[in-house]
């Protein structure tokens, strides 16, 4: 079946931190006063919290752990805000999607609360970038769930088979998409996960531009 359509991960896939994520949460944690706080104990945290409306509940999680009364959402606030000022596009992405909706439908699913996602998008200034952009705090089920590729099918209008996925993450993505029946294309970059074996192809993510085209044109 001919590929009509591309999904695509927001973080690490289309847009990168300029500083480590680890570095990032140790700033917010020291900007509302809090605690240090653990990058694997967030990621637990976050995997538990994908269909929230915002990070509050995903950092009273973290706070139950500490002796402390800071406010989970004022912590919230304050990576939210560091995110924000550290996120920048892939480079020549923007103009590559672009080209891209003229050949195929080209959707965003992010896993994430509504909150952290929209903005994250309206900083970059791509709250028209998508022909649909899907968070999965607005959804009721976060990747892997296919209940969640489900939701970007239906947006795009689109069938599992010819749908591409891209994304970076192992489980989430790669998995994911391919439980329900879409392409999945895996990125990776340095430090980044492991080829995962279930992927279609893989690209390192500085060729995603110059190469994604060809790979759809293939499949």
């Amino acid at each position: 079946m001919t590929v009509t359509a591309v999904g695509f991960d927001l973080d690490e896939t289309l847009a990168v931190p300029t500083r480590d994520r680890a570095t990032i949460l140790g700033d917010a944690a020291e900007t509302a006063d809090a605690p240090p706080l653990s990058r694997e104990a967030y990621l637990e945290a976050h995997r538990r919290n994908l269909t929230r409306e915002t990070r509050t509940p995903i950092f009273a999680d973290l706070l139950a752990d500490h002796d402390t009364d800071v406010d989970p959402e004022r912590v919230a606030t304050a990576y939210r805000e560091e995110i924000a000022d550290a996120l920048v596009p892939v480079p020549e992405i923007e103009p590559f999607l672009t080209r891209l909706r003229s050949e195929y439908r080209v959707g965003l699913l992010t896993n994430g609360p509504r909150l952290a996602q929209r903005d994250k998008l309206a900083t970059l200034g791509w709250n028209d970038m998508f022909d649909t952009a899907l968070v999965t705090g607005e959804l009721d089920a976060g990747k892997p769930d296919p209940a969640a590729f489900e939701a970007l099918l239906d947006a795009l209008g689109t069938d599992p088979g010819e749908t591409a996925y891209v994304g970076d993450d192992v489980d989430a993505d790669i998995a994911g998409a391919a439980e329900a029946g879409l392409v999945p294309i895996q990125v990776l970059y340095e430090g980044g996960p492991e080829p995962s074996p279930r992927a279609a192809v893989h690209l390192p993510r500085e060729d995603l531009v110059t190469r994604l085209p060809e790979v759809l044109d293939g499949l």
